[in-house]
């Protein structure tokens, strides 16, 4: 970072200096962004919230992407994105709200487009050690849908569908449409399947804790999120678990337009707490720029009604890789009562090495926003290991050699004896270092030399 750069952070931190920086977090838009969309332009502010709107109109196609936004961009872009598209596991869906919120005058710049929309041009190659399924997620499920890795926690994928899908997703193994390059395996909503989960949680007294999650719990229906909530309250051993959903930092206005599923959310919640169980809603703000005054109006609902609020970040190259920016996006969702929970180093995910960072580059952000806001407010920096290690704190690495990129980690808990690898991306080292990872037997070496060190 340049060392103005870092002034105006200091300064921001500091809650001196310049207060269009210090209080950059408490100035929402409440403007009609959406119209500057010629598709969106004639529509009226409740429509355009409105979950029915959002969702119905969410385009799932660049030729109804290019009907949408009409001459804003032109035809190179969109031939670039159908290439980008053709290498990525992800299709596209995205709602109105963020594609009203991206600078279609900078699209190539912008760090929401960066976020949904995969640009051939930008794309780099996979890193040599990426594998489809990085976490080894069904490589721990016992039964389809669920992975229970942590001793007293699982992991329930309710379904395979979200309100959009993001390019990066760690499930694009699972999640969403079949792509060129992905065949993906099914989790759909079905009793079936459910009860095999719902079965097998209630025969390990040992698992306390359950994310729901899947695909995205926003394309539950109100029914389906009673039903699931219900049945895991029964469940004795059970003392909390949490609802993950994309939805308030992609389509907040169906919390304010959706009432069923809001009042079955806050049922399971109430009766929960009734019952001295924990059950909350984790949510995926990336960046600043994502959260409106609409936003706001739907975390007040939710803080009006009891139901706590904590946000999973992930670490992107050119979305949030900067000091102010992340000190901007943890303390606006601090100011919207969300707790900035984690900031995940990004997985290997196939065809988006371009939105990765270094092990360093969120060591250093970290160091920086500690002390900008109170601790329970500041996140903790977080690599989810490959192999299925499990999550680690980005500090206790055992090892971690910037000059090859590799970083190794240990799970005492998890994996016992053995050793988990991380990896910085190959286009940020040095060019020797980088023709080092082009040659396997290098590879392996430099591999094996990390885990001698570490131990």
């Amino acid at each position: 970072m340049e060392s103005a750069s870092v002034d105006v952070a200091q300064a921001a931190i500091a809650g001196v200096g310049d207060p269009e920086v210090a209080f950059a977090h408490r100035r929402l838009r409440r403007d009609a962004f959406w119209k500057t969309i010629p598709a969106y332009a004639n529509v009226d502010e409740n429509t355009f919230h409105s979950h029915v709107f959002q969702a119905r109109n969410s385009p799932t196609s660049v030729e109804r992407l290019q009907e949408v936004l009409g001459g804003l961009v032109g035809p190179a872009f969109y031939a670039d994105l159908r290439e980008g598209l053709r290498r990525a596991p992800m299709s596209i869906r995205i709602s109105p709200y963020i594609l009203s919120l991206i600078d279609w005058n900078d699209p190539y710049g912008d760090p929401l487009r960066t976020q949904f929309l995969p640009l051939a041009s930008q794309q780099l190659p996979d890193h040599p050690e990426l594998h489809l399924d990085s976490l080894n997620e069904l490589g721990d499920s016992p039964v389809p849908g669920l992975t229970h890795r942590y001793p007293d926690r699982a992991l329930f994928l309710t379904l395979d569908t979200c309100p959009v899908y993001c390019r990066f997703c760690t499930r694009s193994y699972a999640v969403g449409l079949d792509t060129d390059g992905v065949e993906k395996v099914r989790l759909s909503a079905n009793r079936s399947r459910w009860s095999q989960v719902f079965d097998y949680l209630r025969s390990r007294p040992e698992v306390e804790d359950v994310v729901v999650s899947g695909g995205d719990v926003y394309n539950l229906r109100a029914a389906q999120i009673r039903e699931v909530g219900e049945t895991l309250l029964d469940i004795p051993h059970i003392r909390r678990f949490r609802f993950a959903t994309k939805g308030p930092a992609v389509m907040p206005g169906k919390i304010l337009s959706d009432v069923d599923w809001v009042d079955a959310l806050v049922d399971v919640v109430d009766r929960g707490r009734r019952m001295h169980k924990e059950v909350v809603m984790h949510t995926h703000f990336n960046h600043p720029g994502e959260i409106t005054g609409v936003t706001q109006d739907a975390m007040d609902l939710l803080t009006e009604r009891g139901v706590t609020v904590r946000n999973q970040a992930v670490l992107q190259r050119g979305v949030n890789d900067d000091t102010l920016t992340m000190q901007i996006l943890v303390k606006r969702l601090s100011y919207l009562n969300i707790q900035p929970y984690y900031v995940f180093f990004h997985d290997l995910v196939q065809g988006v090495e371009d939105l990765r960072t270094t092990l360093g580059t969120g060591l250093d952000i970290e160091k920086t926003l500690r002390g900008a806001t109170a601790g329970f407010n500041t996140p903790t920096f977080i690599v989810d290991t490959l192999g299925g290690g499990g999550k680690r704190d980005g500090h206790s690495y055992e090892h971690y050699n910037e000059e090859t990129g590799i970083a190794v980690f240990s799970s005492p808990t998890v994996r016992p004896g053995e050793h988990f690898f991380y990896f910085d991306p190959i286009d940020c080292l040095a060019p020797d270092v980088q023709q080092r990872w082009k040659d396997t037997n290098e590879r392996q070496s430099m591999m094996e030399e990390a885990l001698a060190v570490a131990g």
